[in-house]
């Protein structure tokens, strides 16, 4: 779902690495008010980010999964950024980049990172035996595992939890309310291991008040010993004392990234990033971080989420501050601070100062602090960006006049380092030595970009430009790149420019094909596509060429139109573009090779006209009717759901002209799927009966998991080729 462009050329890069608390405020912030010529980035390695004050309540039984979210899918369309799904690995400062796992590295102006903490598991035996409780952003899964392990268990276990401070309690009683509710009759007995005193820190109120709850709810106290090592049936402690227990959970106090020692930026000592009270490091001015990660030197506090979530007020403006180059103002955290602990049931400890509170008023009323917060990032139909005036816009060129300048190709060219291909002054055209045998087979395609990540994007182009030469049975040779991007700063073009084209060269290398030039130009919005050349194989798959009797093979599933569509309208869930935009990516080139060894007599890619619409032209070309069985054509997730809600492509409506055509269908989700249009879409083939089975069998140990027969050819009945619904 591309975002909308800024005011004018893009002239800065804020890149955000991290979806913590203080990013979230910072991405509303910038959607209600953007600041002209500045992008916005987000680089997240979950696109749910959990809140973590109402996790521990989620597992309790007390939240759905959706309460205590962020969609960090819809937060950044709503601010207008892009959104890179990846993980960051590393920093290279000096050319201003964040280095990413598996793929190129991303450039920055300004920089800031709310990456969070991560376990400190160096006791013996701890990272192999030991669940920990961070990263956040994964104990709901890592719960979910150890609930159904003791619910399935014949007899009770034990659990053992490590850590006294407020998570390893607040989560223990969560976790014994939510088995005393789910499986009573095997509730395992806990234990809870401190190394110091209960929830040192705080005010001795609220120790006195947790010391009697684990008491009364029956959780075994252990203060003042550490554990010595962690084994698969129980923990050592350095007392000499044995806890036999069959799982433990880490609560223990966090660390930092090991990445971080590699950045060259000033860290404390347990190895997170210092920064000054302005929230900037203290040795790179471009460099922000907020949250766990981030340790403040003048004004220390503790690794919780009251204070990051706190940070993002003087966060966001600072980062306006230094967009706009002046100095970051300081900023001083309260001393006191009203700290709000669950236990379990819907029961919770207040303290303030020396100040503590118990009871279930308490729960209330952190129940309503926690949801009033969830609502300020989930529910973004109730906020109106702040009215902007628009700065007279600069008049571009148009023609030769409107060319990417030709140092930026230079630079990219270079860093792509194409092989067999000049870098530097070149012919005007490429020279290539093409095979003698078999037909060329050639192509071209082209569109917008509908994602913000431009890697991801050239991914996708490329894979849906392959897809005729993937369908058609040949092998790709070359290709020819056509891109269009926004004006911007000349550095900020070159990298929007070398993450497209190092998405799309990956993907052609992968399929065998060379990059060997292409054209670019200054457009309103980014777009990609490629001219391929190929070469037919023995086989030319066609599609005519159906015969009655032949079974219909599709490769992959479903529904990219609807869900891209939802995510453009910030009504797709997370985990529904993420499986979308990886089906995008996934190569038919081995899936063409297995329906050609397989006897395949026709074929076609599924695209823009949809599954009924690329069917009924293979009908057409082959003169024979059809049946679909619906309920076998697979569908991305979400997919149904959005086409039962009404949501549709904007391509949907034409689409569905085609079922004029289409017999003993009703109209409803899995109907208007037929219509929903497909970028890189998958292989709907024709293949001898006797052989479809295997060949889908082969297909799912290719990677593609929901390729399924759908269907069947039969004798044409009526001089109009037809299509005949059946549901399973």
């Amino acid at each position: 779902m591309q975002t909308s462009p800024t005011d004018g050329p893009i002239e800065q890069d804020l890149v955000l690495v991290g979806g913590g608390h203080a990013h979230v405020h910072v991405l509303k912030s910038f959607g209600m008010r953007p600041l002209p010529g500045v992008r916005l980035t987000l680089v997240a390695r979950d696109l749910e980010t959990p809140y973590s004050g109402m996790v521990p309540g989620f597992i309790a039984g007390h939240y759905q999964r959706d309460d205590c979210h962020i969609d960090l899918v819809r937060l950044a369309r709503f601010a207008g950024a892009r959104l890179i799904h990846a993980e960051a690995v590393g920093l290279d400062r000096a050319e201003r980049r964040v280095l990413l796992s598996g793929r190129p590295p991303l450039r920055y102006d300004v920089l800031s990172l709310d990456t969070g903490s991560r376990p400190t598991l160096d006791t013996p035996g701890a990272a192999e035996h030991a669940i920990p409780l961070k990263p956040i952003d994964g104990l709901i899964d890592r719960w979910e595992r150890l609930a159904d392990r003791l619910c399935a268990a014949a007899e009770p276990l034990h659990v053992a939890m490590v850590g006294g401070g407020a998570a390893g309690v607040e989560v223990v009683l969560s976790m014994q309310r939510a088995l005393r509710h789910g499986c009573p009759a095997v509730l395992p007995r806990f234990t809870l291991v401190t190394r110091g005193r209960l929830l040192d820190g705080h005010p001795p109120g609220v120790a006195r008040v947790f010391r009697r709850l684990l008491a009364e709810r029956g959780v075994e106290l252990r203060e003042e010993v550490a554990v010595a090592s962690v084994a698969a049936d129980g923990l050592d402690l350095q007392d000499g004392a044995r806890i036999a227990c069959d799982a433990v959970v880490w609560a223990t106090q966090a660390g930092a990234a090991p990445w971080l020692a590699g950045t060259g930026l000033v860290l404390d000592e347990r190895g997170f990033i210092a920064v000054d009270a302005g929230l900037r490091s203290l040795n790179d001015p471009l460099v922000f971080a907020a949250g766990d990660v981030a340790s403040v030197q003048p004004h220390p506090r503790p690794k919780a989420g009251v204070f990051a979530v706190r940070q993002g007020p003087p966060l966001v403006a600072n980062l306006r501050r230094t967009l706009a180059g002046q100095d970051p103002r300081p900023f001083t955290p309260q001393k006191q601070f009203l700290s709000l602990i669950g236990a379990g049931d819907a029961y919770a400890v207040a303290s303030r100062g020396s100040l503590v509170a118990e009871g279930a008023w308490v729960w209330r009323l952190k129940q309503w602090i926690d949801r009033r917060w969830m609502r300020d990032y989930q529910d973004l139909t109730s906020m109106r960006p702040v009215p902007r005036s628009q700065p007279p816009a600069e008049m571009r060129c148009g023609g030769c006049g409107a060319k990417v300048p030709a140092a930026v190709l230079a630079r990219v060219l270079e860093r792509l380092d194409l092989p067999g291909t000049p870098t530097g002054v070149g012919d005007d055209a490429a020279v290539v030595a093409l095979p003698a045998q078999g037909p060329l087979l050639q192509t071209v395609d082209f569109f917008r970009a509908f994602v913000d990540d431009p890697y991801v994007f050239g991914r996708i182009a490329a894979t849906h430009a392959l897809g005729d030469i993937h369908a058609m049975g040949g092998t790709p040779l070359t290709a020819l790149a056509i891109a269009g991007l926004p004006p911007a700063r000349g550095a900020i073009q070159e990298d929007d420019l070398y993450q497209m084209l190092r998405g799309g060269l990956e993907v052609l290398e992968g399929a065998g094909a060379r990059l060997v030039g292409g054209h670019s130009a200054e457009t309103a919005e980014p777009g990609l596509g490629f001219a391929v050349t190929g070469i037919a194989g023995p086989t030319v798959l066609r599609k005519g060429g159906l015969r009655p009797g032949d079974a219909l093979v599709l490769t992959k599933p479903l529904g990219t139109g609807v869900v891209m569509a939802a995510a453009m309208q910030g009504r797709a869930r997370a985990p529904w573009v993420a499986a979308a935009l990886e089906a995008m990516q996934r190569s038919s080139g081995p899936a063409a090779a297995c329906l050609v060894e397989h006897g395949a007599v026709a074929c076609t890619d599924v695209t823009g006209f949809g599954l009924l619409g690329h069917l009924l032209e293979m009908l057409d070309a082959s003169e024979v009717d059809a049946t679909l069985d619906l309920g076998a054509i697979a569908a991305l997730p979400g997919a149904l759901e959005l086409l039962g809600a009404g949501v549709a492509s904007t391509l949907h409506p034409e689409n569905a002209r085609a079922g004029a055509r289409l017999a003993g269908a009703v109209p409803d989700a899995r109907t208007a799927l037929l219509f929903d249009p497909q970028t890189a879409g998958g292989l709907l083939a024709g293949v001898p009966s006797e052989r479809a089975e295997d060949c889908v069998r082969a297909l799912h140990d290719l990677g593609h998991p929901q390729a399924a027969v759908i269907g069947a050819i039969q004798a044409q009945a009526d001089p109009t080729p037809r299509v005949v619904a059946r549901a399973r």
